[in-house]
């Protein structure tokens, strides 16, 4: 990557950040400008955005559960989504058309359904960002939108398919056997070890599943996402996404660059990019009104809703197609290149202040729910509980561990990944799935009998807003967390927690404490010495 791409992404996106925006927004105008300034973009930067994309859709296989995808509430609104989406911007542009608006009067209905399609689908990229920096990815809401991006993808290769008149290989049902390469793939990730291997096992695994699925004629792209799946259930799972999220970030950052390299936009382009971003609004109803009418809860059909109502770079690749085809003209590829960018934007602005927004008008919102719950949604009250762990992952199920060892049944741990807190208590632990951040959730929790709250959750944000969930529903226990900088623990501080435990401080004391047993027993106390032979 050329320094001067480097120096702007950087200025532009530090710029943003400290003025409470998405550093995100900034990389796209830094594409902007750059083709503004006439800086051409190189091969590199488009091998750049593609390797970050592959490791994307990668690292969300490694976080997804195949039965999300089976899921009614996930194909059934996937697919009549995208029908009524491409009525509904059918039916806008064919009006423009009947009264001459610029560059909807050549549009006649198959071009506008067209137009539609490519402005059904979601971005991932987007998305995924959004949802990662909010540690979002497990929540309900976070994996119901993940399956339906899934799910778009494949409408997608079905598409390119048809489009194009490129068939698979003869040869691509031997992707099948992948299946029953699994043992095998498990083998080498095992192999693999902690170190610098981990993270290139990662690249080998996404790349070579992306090469291997383009060479039989299949969307690379999907190749990356079911060797992903295929290792999700790994034990290493979750550190090899660590242990692959800073290189995918960096990569991404030519994608968003990218973006900016379409092309140049006139006035009258702007003008018309800037009326198809305001129809997110209608996509974001559809999705709602889908979602609530397959029983979803309210927060969850909102919170999905909001992640999912953007424009995918795919509308872009369809677009192209159609250009080369004929179908559309030039400038469509410009504007629907604008109306991707703006929609990227208006989806980083108003996607972090989404629980605040849902708090206010939850009781509106929730109108809109069936009186009926799908099974995953109802939430289970553990019984006994005095203290109670938010957040189930590494650092939660220590602090659960240690405290069942004094309180036996009298500790409880809550995790809004399903799946791991079936797993937990699948092995005896008395732990059950919920949101910590969900309002709803506590309103039908009994917190009369609690008088302890761990907070064992990833980002302070998180903890600030279920500490002031609690605070909400008249909780008067008390409230620790954890922080890994002496800042963040500051914030907590001010935000009303009780007690803030500093992550590497805590774990150095924790383990010079339980090292000290091995002499506490006493100086009597002696031990067989090493003979040498």
């Amino acid at each position: 990557m050329d320094f001067i791409w480097i120096l702007v992404a950087y200025l532009c996106g530090l710029s943003l950040k400290m003025i409470g925006m998405p550093p995100l927004i900034g990389f796209l105008l830094a594409g902007f400008l750059l083709h503004f300034f006439g800086v051409e973009p190189s091969d590199s930067l488009d091998s750049l955005a593609d390797i970050g994309i592959t490791l994307m859709l990668f690292t969300i296989g490694l976080k997804l559960h195949l039965g999300d995808l089976l899921r009614s509430e996930v194909w059934v609104s996937t697919l009549s989504h995208i029908t009524l989406w491409i009525i509904v911007f059918g039916s806008f542009a064919l009006l423009m058309a009947s009264f001459a608006m610029p560059y909807y009067s050549d549009i006649d209905l198959s071009t506008a359904a067209l137009i539609g399609f490519a402005l059904s689908f979601s971005s991932t990229v987007c998305i995924v960002k959004l949802l990662e920096e909010n540690g979002e990815m497990k929540t309900r809401h976070g994996q119901l939108a993940i399956g339906v991006l899934v799910m778009q993808d494949i409408v997608a290769v079905l598409f390119l398919v048809v489009a194009t008149g490129k068939l698979p290989s003869v040869w691509a049902p031997i992707l099948l056997a992948l299946v029953f390469a699994r043992p095998l793939l498990f083998k080498l990730l095992d192999k693999a070890g902690h170190g610098e291997m981990l993270p290139l096992t990662g690249f080998f695994f996404a790349l070579g599943g992306y090469e291997l699925f383009n060479l039989l004629g299949v969307k690379g792209d999907l190749g990356a996402l079911v060797l992903g799946l295929l290792l999700s259930q790994h034990a290493k799972a979750s550190e090899l996404t660590k242990s692959l999220l800073s290189f995918k970030d960096l990569f991404l950052i030519g994608f968003f660059l990218s973006i900016g390299f379409t092309a140049l936009p006139t006035w009258s382009m702007l003008a018309s990019a800037g009326v198809i971003a305001l129809l997110i609004s209608i996509k974001f109803i559809l999705f709602f009104a889908l979602f609530t009418r397959l029983k979803l809860r309210s927060r969850t059909a909102y919170l999905a809703s909001l992640a999912l109502s953007n424009f995918s770079e795919f509308g872009l690749i369809v677009a192209a197609l159609s250009v080369d085809a004929g179908w559309l003209s030039r400038e469509w590829l410009v504007i629907l290149a604008l109306a991707v960018s703006l929609s990227f934007i208006l989806t980083s602005i108003l996607y972090p202040a989404a629980h605040r927004v849902y708090m206010r008008y939850k009781d509106h919102l929730k109108r809109y729910e069936s009186p009926q719950r799908l099974g995953a949604d109802i939430i289970q009250q553990p019984p006994n509980a005095e203290v109670l762990v938010i957040g189930m992952g590494r650092v939660g199920k220590s602090a659960f561990k240690a405290l069942q060892s004094v309180l036996d049944d009298r500790v409880a741990g809550i995790d809004s990944d399903r799946f791991r807190a079936s797993q937990l208590q699948a092995k005896g632990l008395n732990v059950c799935f919920g949101d910590g951040e969900d309002a709803d959730f506590w309103e039908t929790f009994d917190c009369s009998d609690i008088k302890l709250v761990l907070l064992a959750l990833p980002l302070i944000e998180d903890s600030r807003n279920v500490s002031a969930q609690l605070i909400n529903v008249g909780y008067t226990g008390q409230i620790a967390a954890i922080a890994r900088y002496e800042d963040d623990r500051k914030a907590l501080i001010a935000a009303g927690i009780d007690k803030v435990f500093n992550f590497y401080k805590e774990a150095g004391s924790g383990f010079a404490e339980d090292s000290l047993h091995l002499i506490s027993k006493g100086h009597h106390d002696t031990k067989p010495a090493r003979s040498i032979d």
